[in-house]
């Protein structure tokens, strides 16, 4: 007994101290909620909108259930409407219209196909109906299961193939228990009308998220990036390998952002023209341009490991990598302000052109008797790496400026020519800078 009194004593301290610090945790789980929630709202407030949104629509639809006249007129089937809101609403207009009109349409091609193969199945006997019923349901579930897997297909009709197939076989099958096959079928396409109407009207005109507008963001942002990027890889050429390295973040985002990318894309098709983003908007050039920005990520993504051979070459060469880097990073920037604004490139490019002249002084200098004079083999070999990857770097940057230039074109993008017109205008002064061979000077007039 002497022995067992002391672990039980034990066992109820224990007990006694963690029922103690029991309001003690919950408050600090409470606050940490809290302390989430309100980083999510600050994050995005449109996700706190979305929310107010999605429970609008979903108390309009509940109405059917209120209101004894609704309620008489579809019955039980009013809870499709309710049911429908809960899965189609999404957080942007494109995405929201897309699932809406995937089911809509669904809906009514697979009540139509129901109740012609519940007429077909009646008319050959109750004896043969449920062979002939199930049939039609295995041919349809094997057809519409396949077409998912057609890429194009399932990157926009997924969602309308599966509703397909689920409606199909509701339609069907209850038509070899009741009688009613027609208005079943009615009401449950008059429900879903309405519960896709009720989504989308409130998504559109409340507060409404467009995904042509993220995808356009994220594009240009995506090149300020990696402008970003290359600019802090100048900054760095001149540091030595003791110092401690900039964080060059922002690169692996861009890298990862491809499917991203393409969920914006198929979103924004399906919305209509709203703003500067007009009906028929060139969205696939979007999807171009990102993708050339990765191909540059990739590429750019290899001069960081690079960058302790930079710092130990000569000075001269230091000097070449660098401005060759900080003329991409300002010409890769200035692309991305450009299709921010939804503004014209200036034909032709200075930056691009000051980013060839680098590109052309760097190469010149790499094939010259300089190396022979100043370092050893072992040397040579990083820092030519460093300078290929720069040339392809460059190349990169001129396909994504080809890439804007003819997305400005589709796009009817402004041109420069009247916002200099209306800056000279408001401005006194005038500010000219002349470039010669590296040097840049500024006269004011």
């Amino acid at each position: 007994m002497t022995m067992e009194n002391p672990e039980k004593i034990s066992i109820f301290l224990s007990g006694w101290l963690w029922l103690k610090a029991l309001p003690l945790k919950g408050l600090a789980k409470i606050g940490e909620i809290a302390r989430q929630t309100k980083k999510i709202a600050d994050d995005d407030p449109r996700r706190l909108i979305h929310s107010l949104k999605v429970g609008l629509a979903l108390t309009l639809v509940s109405l059917f259930y209120y209101f004894q006249p609704l309620y008489n007129s579809f019955g039980v089937s009013a809870m499709w409407a309710v049911i429908t809101v809960v899965v189609i609403f999404e957080f942007s207009v494109g995405a929201t219209l897309g699932k809406g009109l995937n089911r809509g349409f669904a809906t009514l091609a697979a009540g139509a196909l129901g109740l012609g193969a519940h007429s077909l199945a009646s008319a050959t006997g109750k004896s043969s109906e449920p062979i002939i019923i199930g049939l039609f349901v295995f041919i349809q579930a094997v057809a519409s299961t396949f077409i998912r897997f057609f890429p194009g297909v399932k990157a926009r009709y997924d969602y309308g193939l599966l509703i397909f197939n689920l409606t199909f076989c509701v339609i069907s099958i209850s038509g070899l228990r009741t009688d009613e096959i027609l208005e079943l079928a009615q009401k449950r396409l008059l429900t879903v009308l309405i519960g896709a109407s009720t989504c989308v009207i409130v998504s559109i005109f409340v507060y409404p998220v467009w995904a042509g507008e993220d995808l356009h963001k994220l594009v240009a942002k995506n090149i300020e990036k990696l402008g970003d990027f290359l600019e802090g890889f100048a900054d760095e050429c001149f540091r030595t390998s003791e110092d401690e390295k900039t964080c060059l973040v922002g690169l692996s985002s861009v890298l990862d952002s491809k499917s991203n990318v393409e969920t914006l894309a198929n979103f924004a098709r399906w919305e209509p023209g709203h703003g500067q983003f007009m009906y028929r908007h060139p969205w696939n050039q979007y999807l171009r341009i990102a993708n050339l920005t990765r191909q540059g990520a990739c590429r750019v993504e290899a001069l960081h490991c690079y960058l302790n051979s930079v710092t130990q070459a000569p000075q001269e060469i230091q000097a070449m990598i660098s401005r060759t880097s900080s003329e991409a990073g300002k010409a890769l920037k200035e692309l991305a302000r450009a299709l921010e604004t939804m503004t014209r490139p200036s034909c032709p490019n200075p930056d691009i052109s000051n980013l060839k002249n680098a590109s052309r002084n760097l190469n010149s200098l790499l094939k010259s008797d300089f190396w022979q004079e100043h370092t050893s083999l072992l040397q040579v070999l990083p820092v030519a790496t460093v300078a290929s990857l720069l040339n392809d770097t460059v190349i990169s940057v001129e396909k994504i400026a080809d890439a804007i230039e003819e997305l400005s074109s589709l796009a009817n993008f402004k041109g420069k020519e009247n916002n200099g017109v209306e800056e000279n205008k408001n401005n006194v002064s005038h500010v000219s800078i002349v470039i010669d061979g590296g040097q840049s000077s500024a006269q004011a007039d």
